[in-house]
């Protein structure tokens, strides 16, 4: 069959992941003249259910899935519904969830932002039909053996291996798909040093696991108005640690451990029975679940140090990288899927300009730069984060903070198409610089208060759509602005994310003020005062709030503080 295929490509994609088929579908949809190549090593059809993890999708995601490739029928037919991120923080011995501060959505978020719980191996396999479908040249079952960039040449040279034999095959563009592989990361040494120190370790069940079921309380249940909580992504999380709960279209369940490098011993869950007995310490009421059920086992897989990044994606000497052959970031907010909607819309931006004629060198570097703007932002909300995750006051602030921040920008960016025009439009690199600044500041400020911090909560329901400025943001996403006003709205976002974190400084700083009156909390305190990007964000914070007033619940738990002044 192979020997049918031309042997010259205008692109060839080296992976036939997640990544490589949806941009070979992408610029197929785009330019269907285009000649493109796919290669993959795995065989299809790949299994559904017990395949590859990033089962849990974003907005950015769904919207690319669902509108720029067209497979809603097949998200809404074949996928589930996702009912949003839930988080349950820690709580004496973990032994009853109704004790565990939740936070979550107590209704369906609306289908303009809909997301969606992916079994990986059936979108794939989806993908790759439709592919063929499209007359595109899949070949599964291959191996890429070596890659040779020639870009004084019109070609490059890809050298192949199958079970028919040997083959090299010549493409003007070579795109590198190829996962954890990283093909051409490591030809070219694009590896860039991150401080991220994480292990993953994950398993499928043939089993539905249902978290409403693990309580009868009454209470407890009333406070979900409409939906059901298995469809969320639900997160357990402690000190160092989150472990999640997915379900899939096919009936199993995903349920994964991340945990930080310098808090877990990795060591203690690299196996089956060695995570399941983590869980019974850490998290026993999942344990006993997941103890039950063990004879519906599909797999187990581990990921030791996950996360990496690299510091150029795109070349205008006809190379790009996408998916994780470029980048990894952390699961938590599943990233991995939102980048690769947004990578491959840039590579497809660049591919296509290159091969319409004109000249990509200014565009090629544009885009890199702010990919990688992008990429080392989002990896700021995981460097030295993990502690936080058992204290949660500040966690859930943490988690509003950041999905403030991803509804406001990068998802306004990608649902208005704006990322691949960003080369024409440089304020909108400046803003996300000025936004990068910002992130990179409160998240250091997130992990000075948790010094200070050391409450326990327990009893207590957090609702994303509780905090007022919330639901604005999140269909403010979906909201068709002509061009003028959508950068009016842009720059109203980050204003309101600087009048956040105003706001939050603020709080934090009467809270511990009155009541951690010791030496260490006054040094912090003086610390922060005398940090002048902190002092721009409080004048921000004082002047905004006189026109636009925001609840400090976000912060507090949905508590109302009062301070007491001591007497003299």
């Amino acid at each position: 069959m192979m020997n049918e295929v031309a042997p010259e490509y205008d692109l060839a994609i080296l992976g036939g992941g997640i990544a490589g088929l949806t941009l070979a579908l992408e610029i197929s949809k785009a330019r269907p003249k285009i000649n493109i190549l796919v290669v993959e090593r795995q065989k299809h059809p790949v299994p559904e259910a017990a395949h590859k993890v990033g089962e849990s999708s974003m907005e950015i995601q769904a919207y690319y899935l669902r509108h720029v490739l067209g497979l809603g029928e097949h998200l809404q037919a074949q996928q589930l519904p996702k009912y949003g991120l839930r988080m349950f923080f820690s709580q004496g011995e973990n032994r009853d969830i109704t004790r565990r501060v939740e936070f979550g959505h107590a209704v369906r978020p609306p289908v303009q932002v809909a997301t969606y719980q992916l079994d990986r191996g059936r979108l794939e396999n989806e993908l790759g039909q439709q592919l063929r479908q499209a007359h595109i040249a899949f070949w599964d079952d291959t191996k890429v053996q070596r890659v040779e960039l020639l870009p004084e040449e019109e070609f490059h040279q890809v050298h192949l291996h199958s079970a028919e034999g040997n083959r090299t095959i010549q493409a003007r563009w070579v795109v590198d798909a190829s996962g954890r592989t990283m093909l051409l990361q490591r030809q070219l040494g694009l590896a860039k040093a991150v401080t991220h120190r994480a292990n993953a370790v994950w398993f499928r069940l043939d089993y539905r696991v249902d978290i409403d079921h693990w309580s009868q309380d009454e209470g407890w249940h009333s406070r979900i108005r409409e939906g059901q909580r298995w469809l969320s992504t639900n997160h357990l999380m402690g000190p160092g640690y989150w472990v999640w709960l997915i379900p899939l279209a096919s009936g199993s369940t995903s349920v994964g451990i991340v945990t930080d490098a310098t808090m877990h011993d990795f060591a203690e869950m690299n196996r089956f029975e060695r995570a399941l007995d983590w869980m019974r310490r850490h998290e026993p009421q999942c344990a006993a679940e997941i103890e039950a059920h063990q004879k519906s086992l599909q797999d187990f897989r581990v990921m030791k140090d996950y996360s990496y990044i690299c510091g150029q994606v795109f070349s205008d000497e006809r190379w790009c990288l996408v998916g994780e052959a470029g980048f990894s970031l952390d699961p938590l907010y599943s990233p991995g899927g939102d980048l690769i909607a947004i990578g491959n819309g840039l590579a497809s931006d660049l591919i296509i300009h290159a091969l319409d004629g004109e000249d990509c060198e200014e565009r090629a570097a544009i885009h890199n730069r702010l990919f990688d703007l992008l990429v080392t932002s989002w990896l700021g909300t995981y460097e030295r984060q993990y502690p936080l995750m058992g204290n949660a006051q500040i966690m859930v602030a943490k988690i509003i903070w950041d999905t403030a921040v991803y509804w406001a920008v990068p998802g306004l960016l990608y649902f208005h198409n704006l990322y691949r025009c960003i080369v024409d439009r440089p304020a909108l690199i400046f803003g996300l610089a000025r936004l990068s600044a910002l992130s990179e500041h409160i998240q250091a400020f997130f992990r000075d208060w948790l010094a200070l911090n050391t409450s326990e909560d327990a009893d207590t329901f957090i609702g994303y759509y509780d905090v007022d400025f919330m639901p604005r943001l999140h269909l403010g996403m979906t909201t068709s602005l002509a061009d003028a006003a959508l950068e009016q709205q842009y720059q109203r976002n980050i204003r309101l994310l600087e009048q956040l974190a105003g706001q939050l400084v603020s709080v934090v700083l009467d809270h511990v003020a009155h009541t951690l009156p010791d030496p260490a909390t006054q040094r912090q305190i003086r610390a922060w005062q005398g940090d002048p990007f902190l002092a721009d964000l409080l004048a921000i914070y004082q002047q905004d709030s006189q026109t636009n007033p925001l609840d400090s619940g976000w912060i507090t738990l949905g508590h109302q503080l009062v301070f007491q002044e001591k007497a003299e």
